[in-house]
């Protein structure tokens, strides 16, 4: 998906749902203690760090780790928070990210800065050349219920086949997930290619 396309549909987007951010900004603040925005230390293209912005889903004293390796991940999600992930609200704010070209609407996640194995493994192969996705061929096909070779073999499939056709498909998988409040990691799209599993 070309940066025209990416800062035109980020750009109404952004206006389509300011008056939403705006609401759900007031509701973090007057819920629990410290900042509307989390700003996660991730790495973009050419493992360059960034600040990834997201509606604050956990308290300000959560440890700075993947949700999933997190002991009792519950404990420190907000009331607000729970209802922001369950519906994926809290990612609203990376349409900034994709105007400022610091990501794209389809792509790997941005790992944490410190994820030295995915950070190591995608550099392998070639996959930091990429700009970090709000979604991506490996979040339809798992997520972070696989592991991390999984992962980057998905993002590897994605490298060598990506096309506007493939990124419209992977958008369209999303969103339905999104609308269904599907486990993104239980199933993958029916209607594209099977991708591998493994590295080979």
């Amino acid at each position: 998906m070309n940066r025209l396309i990416n800062i035109l549909m980020a750009a109404v987007l952004f206006v389509v749902f300011l008056p939403l951010m705006l609401c759900i900004a007031v509701s973090i603040k007057l819920t629990s203690r410290g900042p509307v925005l989390h700003l996660s230390k991730r790495v973009g293209r050419d493992n360059i760090l960034f600040r990834m912005p997201k509606f604050r889903t956990m308290y300000s004293q959560t440890p700075q780790l993947a949700t999933h390796l997190l002991t009792d991940a519950e404990r420190w999600i907000t009331p607000v928070g729970a209802i922001l992930r369950k519906t994926s609200l809290d990612e609203l704010p990376q349409l900034w990210s994709v105007l400022i070209g610091q990501m794209s609407f389809v792509g790997p996640r941005p790992a944490l800065f410190n994820q030295d194995d995915l950070i190591e493994l995608r550099s392998s192969r070639g996959i930091d050349r990429q700009l970090p996705g709000l979604t991506g061929w490996a979040q339809i096909n798992g997520r972070d219920n696989i592991s991390i070779p999984d992962k980057v073999a998905l993002e590897e499939y994605y490298l060598q086949r990506r096309s506007l056709r493939l990124d419209v498909a992977i958008l369209a998988r999303t969103i339905v997930k999104v609308l269904r409040r599907d486990d993104v990691a239980n199933s993958g799209p029916t209607s594209l290619p099977s991708a591998p599993r493994r590295v080979a």
